[in-house]
């Protein structure tokens, strides 16, 4: 008796399954959570209280660092504009002002890639919140053949490359590309 239960719920799982498939596409291989990481070309905004001298934009270079007067090279890349901030306070405090109070934020991001079946691919400045339809129309639109269903985003995770199929309102971050494939007539 218990192996013939066992035999159904194995049978009716199965069924399941069989029936969940969908013709959208669902494979989202990119990462849509965690806090904003810094990368070359972020452009950022460090207010040093109490010194207007420090206090300026500065761009994350091709190193992954922002060059501040007095303290020279900080690492950004890959980290939080909070980590940013208590780096640069540290760097601070380390012989040059007593209590620095630093306050880093992203004031622009880097640009975002789209390429294939769009008005205009090529390079686009991002804004926060972002999705593949909002790129797609900062692109120019669909054109008359593209696939006007899903797209690829190609995303850098770490020192990987990682590619997923996403549908229109997928998040996307600085940095991806995204490909519209033409649809097969």
């Amino acid at each position: 008796m218990r192996m013939l239960r066992l035999l159904f719920a194995l049978l009716v799982s199965l069924t399941l399954v069989a029936c969940s498939h969908t013709s959208r596409p669902a494979t989202y291989l990119v990462e849509q959570t965690g806090p904003y990481r810094l990368d070359s070309g972020d452009l950022v905004r460090v207010t040093v209280y109490g010194d207007a001298n420090l206090t300026n934009s500065y761009r994350v270079d091709d190193a992954g660092a922002i060059a501040l007067p007095l303290v020279g090279a900080i690492p950004a890349r890959g980290a939080t504009t909070e980590v940013v901030g208590g780096r640069i306070t540290t760097a601070l405090a380390n012989g040059f002002m007593r209590n620095p109070n630093v306050a880093v934020e992203v004031a622009e991001y880097r640009p975002f890639f789209i390429q294939g079946a769009v008005g205009s691919p090529g390079a686009l400045s991002y804004v926060y919140g972002m999705t593949v339809r909002a790129a797609i129309s900062a692109a120019g639109g669909f054109t008359d053949v593209a696939n006007r269903n899903s797209a690829v985003i190609y995303r850098r995770q770490g020192d990987d490359m990682v590619r997923g199929s996403v549908g229109l309102d997928f998040p996307i971050l600085p940095g991806d590309t995204i490909v519209v494939s033409e649809r097969w007539l």
